[in-house]
Order: C-alpha cells, then structure tokens, then sequence
C-alpha cells in the first residue's frame, strides 16, 4: 500500500489513526530477503518519479526477486539495460501473473511492468504532453528509455523516430505535429555530431532536453562529439542529459510536464469555484 492510498483510506474513514502508523512505519523502508535491496517505496511519493531498477549487473533470480517485491508495493516499476539474454525469460515470467501488463520498448531492453491490482500513487491533474524526438533509428532505444519513464510518470507522449539533419525536411512537419498538440517539453535524442538538439531548440517555445547517445564513430566517438556539441549550443533553452541516459530524460521532462500541469490543474479548479 502506498502513502496516498494509506491518506485518502483515511480521509474516508475506512482506517483509523493507528492503522495509518503501522502502515507508515511498514512502507517507510522495505527490506528484501537477506539484505538484497533496501526498496526506497517512498521516492514515488517524495520525488513524483518511480523505482528504476538497473538490471545489467544483477543476476536474474536477484532481479526477478527486486521486481516482484517493488510491484507488489508500489504497483509499478521499471526495469532498464536488462542483458539480452534475460529479457525474454523476465517477459515470460512476468506474464504468467494475470494482474501484471508489461510494456517493452521498441529496439531497447527497458520494461515497465505495471501491477494493475495496486492503486498507483498520483495526484489529480490533466495528464500533460511530452514530444520525443530522435534523429536516427539506431538512437531509438534510449528515446524507449525515455518514453517510458514519462509514461509511468502519468505523461502522454508523442514520438517521431529518424528525423535528424541528415534529411532536415523530415523534421519540420514532425515538430509542427507536436507544438499543434500542445507539448509542454521535448526531448530530443541523437548520436554522431549531436546537432539536432540546438536545430530543435532553435525553433520552438518550449523546454528541449537533449540526450546524446553513444552512435557514431572516428573522432568523438561513444557520444562524446554529440555531448560536447550540445554542451556548446548557442540555441537557449536546451538543457542536456548525460550520454545514452534516456531514463534521467524522461524523468527530466515528466517532472518539468506534471509540475506545469498540476499548476494549471489547480489554477483552473479555482476558477470554477469562483464562478460557482
């Protein structure tokens, strides 16, 4: 159970004032079996982002321990750079549960597994527009990471794949797509020299977070050109993430997107009670 179920319980008086201790002091900090993982069930609440659990070090039977325990609690979680060979076997496994939906990310091995027996923890608000942009296909699987980190955050979002410089017609229409649909960040993804990030940031009125990713080859290989050109950008607005880091971009973005939302939300509540 997590702290907003255990408050809104409350506040309809189906648990009194000693249930909701117990519960706190449960939920406060839950250790797996033998000191395996401390699960930090309070960050969702705390910091508005979900438990992303980093599985390429993890040996499988330790993780699917870690994710069972964390959808058990909190209701969903994500799973990111899961090894090849344990995606399939973590799919399969997960499925055998009926209550849990699962979500793979298109050329990524990033999962979110989504407990649908459990009340997520969120607060009321229009759930706000996220724009997703990549510049090639082979920078798809870290926009994954991204989007689903957004979309567990309580975000809509909308992606446009291989639309980098290369052919800079592909972009126009793509970004005009996105503004017309009112996003309120977007996250632009690319390898080589990085550039798409400062043309998109050039060009709209919104926060652009730009991720470089490890593609490319030669000089300023491993992302290290794409970093280092958006670190240098002239275009304002454009802030920058570390390289192939998709997870800390959606989380970025969703934060920036729910905070925004949320003020609007209750600034048009009060509105309507005044008319009222």
């Amino acid at each position: 159970m997590n702290l907003r179920t255990i408050l809104e319980q409350f506040a309809h008086g189906e648990i009194n004032i000693e249930e909701v201790q117990r519960q706190i002091s449960i939920n406060y900090m839950e250790l797996l079996e033998n000191g395996l993982a401390k699960l930090d069930v309070g960050r969702e609440f705390r910091k508005g982002v979900p438990e992303v659990i980093f599985a390429e070090h993890k040996e499988y039977k330790d993780l699917v321990q870690i994710v069972l325990a964390e959808l058990k609690l909190k209701g969903h979680v994500i799973i990111s750079r899961i090894r090849r060979k344990d995606l399939p076997k973590l799919c399969s496994m997960l499925r055998r549960y009926e209550k849990i939906e699962i979500e793979v990310g298109k050329r990524s091995t990033t999962l979110l597994a989504t407990n649908t027996s459990v009340q997520l923890s969120r607060p009321k608000k229009n759930n706000p527009r996220i724009g997703i942009l990549t510049a090639g296909t082979a920078d798809v699987g870290v926009a994954e990471e991204a989007r689903l980190v957004a979309k567990a955050m309580g975000c809509e979002v909308m992606v446009n794949y291989d639309v980098g410089i290369a052919g800079i017609h592909r972009l126009f229409p793509a970004v005009v797509d996105m503004i017309k649909e009112n996003v309120i960040v977007m996250i632009v993804v690319a390898g080589m020299e990085g550039a798409l990030a400062s043309v998109v940031s050039s060009i709209v009125d919104v926060p652009v977070i730009g991720v470089p990713t490890s593609v490319g080859y030669g000089f300023g290989s491993k992302g290290l050109a794409a970093l280092s050109s958006m670190l240098q950008s002239c275009a304002f607005g454009l802030a920058v993430v570390n390289i192939d880091n998709g997870i800390g971009a959606g989380a970025f973005a969703a934060t920036v997107a729910n905070k925004i939302a949320l003020k609007k939300f209750n600034t048009d509540k009060k509105r309507k009670e005044i008319v009222i």
